[in-house]
C-alpha cells in the first residue's frame, strides 16, 4: 500500500521558507535535482495545499516550452504533469494539470488515494503537512537539510500536542552539501 511521504527542503534551523515567504534558497543543484526527479518519477501522486499547487502550476505546465530551463527542470515538469495530484483547498474552485480538488475529509481522501495509485504519495507544504501530522497520516518524513540558517520563517514541523516518535531509515549526503534525513513513524511498516 502507498505511504504518505512529507518531503521538503529545510534549513539547518528547521525552516522551509523565510520570514517573507521566499523559497528561492531551496533550488536544488543538478545532482540533487536528478535524485528528486528519479524519486518523483516513482510516485503515485502529489498532495498539495493551495499555495504549493499554485506555485507548482505557475512553472511546470509550460516547462517544456521554456528555453531558459535546464533539461533536468523540463524533465521534472513532465513528471509533475503526468502524476495525479490532489489539491486540498477551501478557496480554489477548480484545478488543472491532472489535478482534482479534495473533499473536506482529509482522512477519507488519503485512504482513497492510497488504494487508487501505485507508488507513494508526496506531501508538500508545511501548512498542509501540519494537518496531516495532527491526524497521524504521515508515514515517512524526508528532510532535505540545506546548510543555511534562516533565523526564522515557516517551520517544517509546527507545534505538536505530543511527541512524534520517528525511526531513522536513511541518510545521504549530496555533493552540494544537502543531507537527506529519512525517517519513518515508529511502529509503521517498511
Amino acid at each position: 500500500m502507498s505511504k504518505v511521504v512529507y518531503w521538503m527542503t529545510v534549513s539547518l534551523d528547521g525552516f522551509v521558507e523565510t520570514c517573507d515567504g521566499k523559497i528561492d534558497w531551496t533550488a536544488p543543484d543538478d545532482d540533487l535535482h536528478r535524485f528528486l526527479n528519479e524519486s518523483a518519477s516513482k510516485l503515485g501522486g502529489f498532495l498539495h495545499g493551495r499555495r504549493m499547487y499554485e506555485e507548482m502550476a505557475s512553472v511546470w505546465p509550460t516547462a517544456d516550452e521554456n528555453p531558459s530551463l535546464s533539461d533536468i527542470d523540463r524533465n521534472f515538469g513532465r513528471i509533475w504533469m503526468r502524476t495525479p495530484k490532489v489539491v486540498f483547498s477551501k478557496t480554489l474552485r477548480n484545478v488543472e494539470h491532472n489535478s482534482r480538488l479534495a473533499g473536506p475529509d482529509i482522512q477519507a481522501e488519503v485512504a482513497t488515494m492510497k488504494q487508487q495509485v501505485e507508488g507513494d504519495l508526496a506531501l508538500g507544504g508545511a501548512t498542509l503537512a501540519a494537518s496531516f501530522v495532527r491526524l497521524g497520516l504521515i508515514d515517512e518524513f524526508r528532510l532535505f537539510v540545506r546548510p543555511i540558517v534562516l533565523g526564522g520563517g515557516k517551520r517544517y514541523f509546527t507545534a505538536l500536542d505530543s511527541p512524534l516518535n520517528l525511526r531513522l531509515v536513511e541518510t545521504r549526503t549530496f555533493p552540494g552539501g544537502v543531507v537527506l534525513l529519512r525517517y519513518r513513524r515508529a511502529g509503521r511498516e517498511a
